[in-house]
């Protein structure tokens, strides 16, 4: 492990399971959910006894799931273990995922007090008629009022997941979205676009047909773009907006190639050039955990080229791209040398700009993003 890294903690209980969900993640019993932590905080316990380290952590994100229907008890067991086993650094950000109407005043402040500083809440929309279409357990007055109680508890870096091209929503209703939440005036704003998955209730019935047309779904996609330009929301990632200073420091480990360690179930992991997984099926799990054997195992080891396209195409997800001088200084290679090819043509295409020492995406590349991608994997 190099430098600072960032630690991932997988809770996958949630109240209800979405119809657009693919996650790792499952209704349980209090019962069930206690058993879950008590292993995990075993794994985190045994993780100096494999890794041979005490690695600081910079960022700590807790995702599900919906991390936040676990007690107030278990939560507070899992930070504890987590502080003894990694040196925290000073300004270390933790991030709560949240759905609205599973917090309550003192469960938010409790968290304040294990030291949680960032709260993200699954809010997807501001229309009720849509939140019950994607299956969500919460009306926009419940998501009002977890907002505000977030708020009251004393919470000042708070993030907003948003989601566009749901069955049944137009540009008038996602607009009204938009405005409500820029009306809260969260510190960060998510906003995607629905993908249908497979195996999800979704996918029954759309299958791989979207449900909302694709000129309507760029439509959307570009009044994201404006209004919250408009309210000093800076675009930092594809899908991610935020005020200055408040850019998601865990997420951009991911887009930027650092290690991290991720601690439960079906939990992700990449340490140097190799990516690592834990069980994901929840019996083998707590039975490994409950025998003292490591749920980590070896997904992938990255070869040089792989390392190279995997950092490439990663740090072209931000909207200040790629480093030449970084690229340089890890891989001994100029980045020419390696994608030069692809490089100019998007250039050429007006998709890529390549000005000095960065290579980003133009407002045309960002637009086709993925189409230009598939050029460098």
């Amino acid at each position: 492990m190099k430098g600072r890294i960032g630690v991932y903690v997988h809770i996958p209980f949630c109240i209800r399971k979405c119809r657009y969900c693919d996650f790792l993640s499952f209704p349980a019993e209090e019962a069930v959910q206690g058993a879950y932590v008590d292993c995990l905080v075993k794994e985190i316990r045994e993780f100096q006894h494999f890794s041979g380290q005490t690695p600081v952590a910079d960022t700590v994100f807790f995702g599900g799931g919906t991390p936040s229907v676990l007690p107030v008890p278990y939560l507070e067991n899992i930070v504890s273990a987590l502080a003894q086993e990694f040196d925290f650094s000073d300004n270390v950000e933790i991030t709560m995922e949240c759905n609205p109407g599973t917090v309550d005043l003192t469960k938010l402040q409790a968290y304040r007090r294990m030291g949680i500083n960032r709260i993200s809440f699954g809010m997807q929309t501001a229309v009720d008629k849509e939140l019950y279409t994607l299956g969500r357990i919460h009306t926009f007055g419940d998501a009002i009022h977890s907002y505000q109680l977030a708020r009251q508890a004393g919470f000042e870096n708070i993030n907003v997941d948003l989601m566009s091209a749901i069955p049944g929503q137009t540009k008038k209703s996602y607009q009204f979205t938009l405005e409500q939440v820029l009306g809260m005036r969260p510190e960060h704003i998510s906003a995607y676009s629905l993908i249908v998955e497979k195996g999800t209730p979704f996918y029954e019935q759309y299958g791989s047909t979207p449900p909302i047309d694709e000129e309507t779904d760029r439509e959307m996609y570009a009044m994201t773009k404006e209004m919250l330009r408009e309210h000093g929301y800076e675009r930092y990632e594809i899908s991610n907006y935020a005020r200055e200073g408040f850019a998601c420091r865990h997420n951009l480990k991911y887009w930027s190639g650092a290690d991290y360690i991720g601690f439960g179930l079906g939990a992700s992991s990449k340490m140097g050039n190799v990516r690592y997984k834990n069980e994901h099926r929840y019996a083998q799990y707590i039975r490994e955990i409950e025998m003292g054997q490591c749920v980590q195992r070896v997904e992938e080891t990255l070869d040089t080229e792989d390392e190279m396209s995997e950092f490439f195409v990663l740090g072209l997800r931000r909207i200040n791209g790629v480093s030449r001088r970084e690229f340089s200084e890890r891989f001994s290679r100029d980045v020419m040398d390696v994608f030069g090819g692809p490089i100019r043509i998007s250039a050429e295409e007006e998709l890529l700009d390549v000005s000095g020492d960065r290579i980003y995406f133009t407002e045309r590349g960002l637009d086709l993003s993925n189409y230009v991608l598939c050029r460098f994997m």
